[in-house]
């Protein structure tokens, strides 16, 4: 009977000791990396549009008693088709003067005009965009993120924005895929002799 009951504490230390390891090895199991919620991730890109002061150039602006706000039901779908340029003179420009239009979604400079483009979630923005397209567009400074797409011209910061963090990237994404779709199609740009 002895033996019988030192066999059984025996194999209840036994089994106690693999338990505690297995416990053990479990903890030291790599876990997958967890997916940050797309409530949380949409949050992050609202607060890096912000931020990064994207409204600026992409939100059309109507005039207030203190200076420029964005028109909320237009907010980031980039100039406005339609809107007639103020008059420019080039002399100002080749005097090394770079103009913006009233509201900041254009700006002329000595490579013409540029237009601040639609980045809302409808088509004639990014709404058909891929990931891959967005992600070159505003870290390689592609046309509609293409590889043999034109350079964004300026002010449009894509040499900066080429040391954003993937993680980023895909939040102002999921932000801008989120947001309220503004039929709208921006204007080409224009050479400086297109201007006069």
């Amino acid at each position: 009977m002895k033996k019988i009951i030192f066999l059984l504490a025996a194999m209840a230390v036994v089994i106690a000791a693999a338990i505690v390891a297995c416990q053990d090895l479990a903890s030291n199991v790599p876990t997958a990396k967890k997916e940050i919620p797309d409530s949380a991730l949409i949050a992050r890109g609202d607060y890096l549009v912000t931020s990064m002061l994207c409204d600026d150039c992409h939100s059309p602006k109507s005039m207030g008693p203190e200076g420029p706000v964005i028109i909320p039901e237009l907010r980031l779908s980039g100039h406005t088709a339609g809107t007639v340029l103020p008059a420019f003179d080039s002399n100002e420009v080749k005097k090394g003067w770079v103009l913006f239009s009233p509201d900041f979604t254009a700006i002329a400079g000595p490579w013409g005009a540029s237009f601040a483009g639609n980045i809302t979630s409808d088509a004639t923005g990014i709404g058909n965009w891929s990931y891959e397209q967005f992600k070159r567009a505003i870290t390689q400074g592609k046309y509609k993120g293409l590889e043999t797409g034109r350079q964004l011209l300026p002010p449009m910061p894509w040499p900066q924005f080429s040391s954003l963090h993937d993680d980023d990237i895909r939040a102002i994404y999921a932000f801008l895929k989120s947001t309220p779709p503004v039929k709208n199609i921006v204007p080409a740009p224009k050479k400086l002799s297109q201007l006069n």
